[in-house]
């Protein structure tokens, strides 16, 4: 599942577009909407323009005015009508208590009306990351990667598992070197959480729909006053149509598939415990206990198959219908394809705050090769597969074992060298001299495949940008320290026992002279 992406536009060229361009139609559309289920927005926000969309709410970009007369820009995420309460009163709670402060995102305000919730938080500007990936410097990457961690650190320690750790959920601007962590809309919380509705959440203890009574109130010192006449939205002056219950847009709601489905009745062949030829006898029960039971353990109840009964199937490369009419075992798995942890992908039950450092792993790992996504899988199999060709599939098997998941690969796939990988992507190394494996080969540059074979090649593609080796140079990457891959070693741990936390990585010799 995938929250929605982040503003992906800075004010000033929203506000340049909109001064040469007309907004969209559908965009006008959603805008009017959203005033017309929230008709107090328009008494304090002029909606400017609509800068991310996903499958759980929509970010609107909006300015407001200050009770001491200065404007300020916010973003209004608008969760989608089917959100359940609990959920969106999790999400605030994490906003309001671990938000604010260590590039984590804060919150101002939350309007209600009806199940229609508006979150509203400070407006950052920020690049896109596919924009930068290959542009920025080592340096760069160096303090994005110490801020990440530095957010990490502070949510982990109130319990706080992001889920849904990724590039469009950390804000970056590289002029000032700012940094926030955003979207908590998948958040789960540890055992020793200090968010009291995450236990909530992570219980089930509320299912299905039902209602809150959110507190619209103001967590900011500064007070928003309403809009002059004037500067509201010509849009909200002009209808004179009373508010309308419209259900969400069919298009908003999105669904997920499992990977595997469960058989029908009649093709699970449970294994027989009792042999064929002699029938087992039933057990009669007493008539005075019979009286007394309740009617419905008269009832004949299906045969099940026992748990602890194995198959002919263990450890090979097929699933008996044994093991298909077995419970499925449940385990979460909410977060954006190609940063899950192993953990996650093999529905491991007990997930902690190592999967957000897998996903830092990750995006550590797209910095330094300058590719992104670096994973790109159509299901967690797949994905799988795609962590044994970096880690080496002996690797993966035998960590599996450590959270009890047995793993089966049909050819044995080596581990490679990080250095080597990241250099020969980013192109500081010639795929000549890397020798890596044939699927790399797909993530060569077309004109460097071109190049004469014998000598290195003079370009190099970085997430759709050339570079030469004098501007890699100029950037630093020549010069990396082997710090760098060890402490991406660490992250991309295939264990999450062992797997560095944030703590940890905050005192690793990269960032010595770093202040934490």
């Amino acid at each position: 599942m995938e929250e929605a992406p982040t503003v992906q536009r800075s004010t000033q060229s929203v506000e340049k577009g909109r001064s040469r361009h007309k907004i969209p139609r559908d965009v006008e559309t959603d805008i009017a909407y959203l005033y017309e289920v929230l008709p107090q927005l328009s008494d304090i926000f002029r909606i400017i323009d609509k800068i991310g969309e996903g499958t759980f709410s929509s970010v609107y970009l909006a300015e407001a005015q200050m009770t001491d007369g200065s404007r300020r820009m916010f973003a209004l995420k608008h969760l989608i009508p089917t959100s359940h309460p609990v959920r969106i009163a999790a999400e605030l709670q994490c906003l309001t208590v671990a938000g604010g402060t260590e590039n984590v995102m804060g919150v101002t305000y939350c309007f209600r009306k009806e199940h229609h919730v508006v979150i509203v938080m400070p407006y950052m500007e920020h690049q896109t990351f596919v924009d930068i990936v290959g542009s920025l410097s080592f340096e760069d990457v160096k303090h994005y990667i110490f801020h990440l961690l530095k957010a990490l650190r502070h949510i982990h320690k109130f319990g706080i598992i992001h889920r849904d750790i990724k590039p469009t959920n950390f804000l970056f601007n590289q002029q000032r070197r700012e940094y926030s962590l955003v979207d908590f809309g998948l958040a789960q919380g540890t055992p020793d959480t200090q968010i009291e509705l995450l236990k909530v959440v992570k219980s089930k203890a509320h299912k299905g729909g039902g209602s809150s009574k959110m507190v619209e109130e103001s967590l900011g010192k500064q007070k928003l006053v309403p809009l002059p006449p004037n500067t509201r939205n010509p849009a909200v002056q002009s209808s004179t149509k009373a508010p309308a219950k419209r259900p969400c847009p069919p298009s908003r709601i999105k669904h997920s598939k499992g990977l595997l489905l469960k058989p029908k009745k009649e093709e699970v062949i449970p294994r027989k415990i009792v042999s064929s030829k002699h029938r087992s006898i039933p057990v009669r029960t007493p008539l005075n206990q019979r009286q007394k039971a309740p009617a419905e353990s008269q009832k004949p109840k299906p045969s099940a198959v026992s748990p602890m009964l194995t198959c002919n199937c263990f450890m090979t490369d097929r699933v008996c219908n044994i093991c298909l009419s077995r419970k499925q075992q449940v385990a979460p798995r909410a977060g954006t394809p190609g940063f899950r942890a192993p953990e996650v992908l093999t529905k491991c039950p007990n997930q902690g705050t190592a999967i957000d450092m897998w996903s830092a792993g990750v995006i550590m790992l797209s910095l330094l090769s300058g590719r992104y996504p670096f994973f790109k899988a159509s299901d967690d199999l797949i994905a799988l597969t795609q962590i044994m060709t970096i880690r080496g599939s002996k690797e993966t098997i035998e960590a599996a074992k450590t959270f009890g998941k047995s793993i089966v690969c049909s050819r044995e796939l080596p581990r490679l060298d990080l250095r080597i990988l990241c250099e020969t992507l980013r192109g500081v190394r010639s795929w000549e001299d890397a020798s890596l494996p044939a699927e790399f080969q797909a993530s060569r540059n077309p004109a460097e495949v071109k190049q004469d074979a014998g000598s290195p090649a003079k370009k190099h593609m970085s997430s759709g940008s050339f570079k030469n080796i004098a501007e890699l140079q100029e950037m630093g990457w020549d010069k990396v320290p082997d710090d760098v891959y060890d402490l991406l070693d660490k992250l991309l741990d295939l264990n999450p026992a062992t797997r560095i936390t944030a703590s940890m990585a905050l005192q690793h010799p990269l960032f010595k002279d770093m202040t934490n």
